[in-house]
């Protein structure tokens, strides 16, 4: 009887499925999970018969986490494992019952597979919140400004793909119709997991429109994400430490921008770190929303100097120069590089229309 089954194909996926596992498991740390369960167990059998609820719930959360992800790992490994033995069985009688069977149990491995590659990518204490993303242009007047406006659209039709919300709380217009800085907020399920692998410097190499001799030019913009923090986060703000700004929006909202002084800007004076908010009509809710900026900035900076313990720093932000970009878009070249997970891509179009998934997946499939 004819193979009905395409195994080559399928032992190769097989095989890649299998190096996935060998990731996950390391990612998970799946080989020490047991021996911290049983710690965790020996610590609940101590503390039973002592009132220390709040211990004892967070302990039962640890390992009810620990307990999972060892289990889903194994789940998977037992399908894979089945998947195998139903493919011997298929090489020596090969039959459509059998190949519907591992067409199914291969489908399943898939779906769960995906699912605890999710479930990794946002292991960051904040990942499923909303998010800020702030992008700044750097020196090169018109050039950077456009570049500029060009990431910003790149980023909100990401944002459409993904099916967040986005909303623009600040700007600052550049003389050309370009942007010198400008703050969005991104609404959805994991927006900050998704966005934070994007800090740091863009790059864009081109054949400048706004030269007349048509030459090359390099631009940087900086773009830092940070997440929108819940109410029970507290970072110790000392409003002597604050200076306030109110001036008159820039953006749209009729005759009311040109009456009233609405937009609100804070500056944090012991770290430079400057929030600002337009897009009220109240100076009240402008100020309110540029302080939970700060919030989020002052926090995600203060983890992030922990994290890579360095001193003396009063920004998170890198300076926007050569040498510290994430990504080069050298479009006369047809070319877009990102440096650190090596992926090279040749449709720049696409990619500056937001077809960011492949670059975000794999960084954050990394761990960066």
């Amino acid at each position: 009887m004819k193979k009905i089954l395409n195994l080559s194909t399928l032992i190769k996926k097989i095989q890649l499925s299998k190096k996935k596992i060998i990731l996950l498991k390391r990612n998970l740390d799946y080989d020490n999970n047991k021996k911290k369960i049983q710690s965790i167990n020996s610590k609940l059998k101590n503390l039973k018969f002592y009132k220390n609820s709040k211990l004892i719930s967070h302990l039962y959360k640890k390992k009810n986490i620990l307990s999972k992800n060892k289990n889903d790992i194994i789940r998977i490994t037992n399908i894979l494992q089945d998947i195998e033995c139903w493919i011997k069985i298929f090489i020596q009688e090969p039959d459509k019952i059998i190949e519907k069977e591992i067409n199914i149990q291969y489908k399943k491995l898939k779906k769960k597979l995906k699912k605890l590659e999710i479930y990794i990518m946002f292991h960051h204490k904040h990942d499923h919140n909303n998010c800020y993303i702030d992008i700044q242009s750097g020196s090169g007047g018109i050039e950077s400004q456009d570049w500029t406006k060009m990431l910003l659209k790149m980023y909100l039709k990401y944002s459409f793909s993904k099916k967040f919300k986005s909303k623009i709380i600040s700007q600052s217009v550049g003389e050309t119709g370009g942007i010198k800085s400008i703050t969005l907020k991104i609404k959805g399920e994991y927006a900050f997991g998704w966005f934070r692998t994007e800090t740091g410097i863009h790059r864009l190499v081109r054949k400048s429109p706004f030269d007349i001799n048509n030459k090359r030019h390099t631009s940087f913009s900086s773009v830092f994400v940070y997440p929108e923090l819940k109410k029970n986060i507290h970072i110790d703000i000392k409003p002597k430490n604050l200076r306030i700004d109110v001036y008159r929006s820039s953006g749209a909202g009729g005759q009311h921008v040109n009456k009233t002084e609405s937009a609100v800007r804070i500056t944090h004076i012991p770290t430079g770190i400057v929030t600002q908010c337009q897009n009220e009509r109240s100076q009240h809710k402008n100020k309110h929303a540029a302080l939970k900026q700060l919030i989020s900035k002052l926090y995600r900076i203060e983890t992030e100097k922990k994290k890579i313990e360095k001193k003396n720093t009063n920004t998170k932000k890198p300076s926007i120069r050569w040498g510290n970009q994430i990504r080069s878009y050298i479009l006369d070249d047809s070319r877009i590089k990102d440096i650190r997970t090596n992926i090279e891509r040749n449709d720049v179009y696409q990619i500056l229309n937001g077809d960011l998934h492949q670059f975000i997946e794999t960084s954050l499939k990394m761990g960066l």
